[in-house]
């Protein structure tokens, strides 16, 4: 099973549409953590906004989304999209894993590894910080994709995560580098 991971897309069309082109048409789902539309009022609206456009991208995506709320996701982001964005928390079972999401802007550390031994998560999923990050702490990996249109990177790569055969990759979308890792057992 191929599992895509995004978060933070924010309106923004043509990246997604690369995106998608590149790495996720293969996916047999995508797991989305939230700001699915709207750009947010600290940051600047890029030349590419297009939310009623990304929207009916969405709404066509032949592979399955499953996307908890972020930040900037609101109640009329609902209308225009045809599946649930689900709030706060998407909880799936995939491939034999418990995946925890949520966008993350609410929770703290201690927090987050609570509910993540609450719900067994083998995957708990957070976004928000437009900046990726991947590490285990105990039977959990934690990740946060990143951002692929609106990087906060240092070095401004958009990132998203794949994860197929247990193995999670956090790649670069501009060539495709990987740049953590983890096995999920």
């Amino acid at each position: 099973m191929k599992i895509g991971i995004v978060s933070d897309t924010h309106g923004c069309l043509d990246t997604w549409r690369s995106v998608f082109d590149a790495y996720l048409s293969t996916a047999d789902v995508i797991l989305h953590a939230g700001d699915l539309l709207y750009h947010g009022p600290r940051n600047a609206i890029p030349a590419e906004y297009n939310p009623k456009e990304l929207a009916v991208e969405f709404n066509r995506c032949a592979i399955p989304i499953v996307a908890a709320a972020g930040n900037c996701d609101s109640e009329v982001d609902s209308m225009v999209i045809d599946f649930p964005i689900q709030s706060p928390f998407a909880h799936v079972y995939l491939d034999g894993m418990r995946i925890v999401i949520n966008h993350g802007h609410l929770l703290s550390d201690e927090s987050r590894r609570d509910l993540a031994r609450r719900y067994k998560a083998s995957l708990f999923i957070t976004g928000h910080s437009h900046i990726a990050d991947l590490f285990r702490d105990g039977d959990t990996v934690f990740l946060n994709p990143g951002s692929p249109a609106m990087s906060k990177r240092e070095d401004k790569k958009g990132t998203i995560a794949l994860l197929e055969d247990r193995v999670l990759r956090v790649i670069s979308i501009s060539d495709g580098e990987t740049l953590f890792m983890e096995t999920i057992s």
